[in-house]
């Protein structure tokens, strides 16, 4: 049986997706016609159930593909800062860290200390209590982790090969 990678599976599934989505938009193409009253229907170049069939194989196809994504996703491992994660956690730490990253960058953006007036002679002061150059650092450096952990990833994806023929629609 022919293989792809994972990498190559993910972007099947983005264009099987939007195969159907076109076969959808064609079902109501060719499931009616307009013609004056007593005219002969038009010969089509192909029928409604031709459409839902296609359909229907694609689909087949796209459960098949996400069957053995899934498995590969935990079946295989990534090693990052000496543990070893399935594909499947990789993806959901390096989503979390950049949520992380994004957190700790909006913190860095406040002033250490912040004057605020309320009019009426009140002077009142927002006073950090935390460091907002430290939260920069660990921002930074939280980035710089996801995206490490990304770049394996993405390394991984390319490694891994899955039994999936994939000639009909590359």
């Amino acid at each position: 049986m022919a293989k792809i990678t994972l990498a190559e599976a993910v972007k099947l599934k983005s264009i099987l997706s939007k195969k159907i989505h076109e076969l959808e938009e064609e079902m109501m193409r060719v499931a009616f016609v307009q013609i004056e009253s007593g005219s002969p229907l038009p010969k089509q170049p192909r029928s409604l159930e031709h459409v839902e069939k296609e359909i229907d194989s694609i689909r087949a196809d796209l459960r098949h593909l996400d069957k053995l994504m899934y498995q590969a996703n935990i079946e295989n491992t990534i090693s990052f800062n000496n543990e070893n994660l399935a594909i499947v956690e990789a993806i959901e730490l390096a989503t979390q860290l950049r949520a992380k990253a994004r957190k700790l960058k909006e913190f860095a953006s406040f002033e250490k200390e912040e004057h605020m007036y309320f009019g009426e002679g009140m002077n009142m002061v927002r006073v950090a209590m935390y460091d907002p150059e430290d939260y920069r650092q660990r921002a930074d450096e939280t980035e710089r982790l996801a995206n490490r952990l990304s770049n394996l990833i993405n390394a991984k994806n390319y490694a891994v090969g899955l039994d999936f023929d994939g000639s009909k629609y590359f």
